[in-house]
């Protein structure tokens, strides 16, 4: 979902996840004043690093995430020679970007630079029973020996193909204070949204070529709490047809369940490419993605 932020967000404001936040910072240094050799800079930015309590002398040992707006507002810092550590660390603080806003941040040494997450987001589980296959795979040394018939090399790797449910939420009212902006709270949440559908992980995409696109999205927006509907496939689908529509359905019927517990949601959009009698139940249905989050970001307007 970060990597979606970088290539189909508007905003510049994304973070970066690195040991190297040295030189980072220092890269910002250059930009301000392109006559400071970069060995100055790096010198600049580990000092206001160390002072800031983000990094302690010596190599960074762990990942920092920083945005860009902090990275920018920590080199200003460093080229007019600020030390003091709390408005450092204010300035660290400040104006965070969309990613660490949604998904925090943890400093082991200084727990004040902590960003708490505004969103969750929960693994994916499939519908239904699911038997794990295995791919054995070879690969022949194309350079061996012809008396040589054996494989350079050879394994197995495990797979399972499933319909899944996912989920995610976010804390609109939380989001809102971090940002402090209400334009880049729209922007940022319909880029939310638009990144759970179509996203997903890229490990052995090569092998797996796993581009799949969701087959149903529902999106609500509460008042009260957030819902997690996976109690829908604790008991799992069971179907000789395939599985896609009767998840669909049950996830349908565990949402109008629910509302013995909860408030009615302020408002309910769903794309779907199945016809189900209760999804028309539990909100209005939308003809693509770009009129949900066109109508979404209309309708969340209202409330923040």
């Amino acid at each position: 979902m970060r990597e979606y932020f970088n290539t189909h967000g508007d905003q510049s404001n994304v973070g970066i996840r690195t040991k190297e936040i040295v030189r980072y910072v220092a890269d910002k240094i250059v930009e301000l004043d392109s006559s400071i050799s970069i060995e100055d800079a790096l010198e600049k930015a580990d000092k206001v690093l160390i002072a800031s309590g983000i990094k302690k002398k010596g190599e960074v040992k762990a990942l920092y995430f920083m945005g860009d707006s902090q990275a920018k507002k920590l080199a200003q810092a460093a080229y007019d020679n600020i030390t003091h550590k709390k408005e450092l660390q204010k300035l660290a603080n400040a104006d965070p970007a969309i990613d660490i806003a949604l998904f925090g941040r943890m400093v082991a040494e200084d727990p004040t630079l902590n960003e708490d997450s505004s969103s969750q987001v929960a693994h994916a589980i499939s519908t239904h029973a699911v038997q794990t296959e295995f791919d054995f795979f070879t690969a022949v040394d194309d350079l061996a020996p012809e008396d040589n018939a054996g494989a350079g090399m050879l394994g197995t790797v495990e797979f399972n193909s499933s319909t899944l449910y996912r989920y995610a939420n976010v804390a609109i009212h939380e989001l809102s204070k971090q940002l402090g902006n209400e334009e880049s709270l729209e922007n940022s949440l319909s880029l939310f949204i638009e990144a759970f559908a179509k996203s997903l992980p890229t490990g052995k995409v090569n092998t797996f070529a796993n581009q799949t696109l969701p087959q149903t999205l529902i999106v609500t927006v509460r008042s009260d709490r957030p819902v997690n509907l996976v109690s829908a496939f604790e008991e799992p689908v069971k179907s000789i047809e395939g599985y896609v529509t009767k998840s669909i359905d049950k996830l349908a019927k565990e949402f109008i369940k629910v509302e013995k517990f909860v408030d009615k949601p302020l408002m309910t959009f769903y794309v779907t490419l199945h016809e189900s009698d209760n999804l028309k139940q539990i909100g209005e249905e939308k003809d693509s993605i770009s009129k949900l989050l066109e109508d979404f970001s209309e309708m969340i307007a209202q409330y923040i």
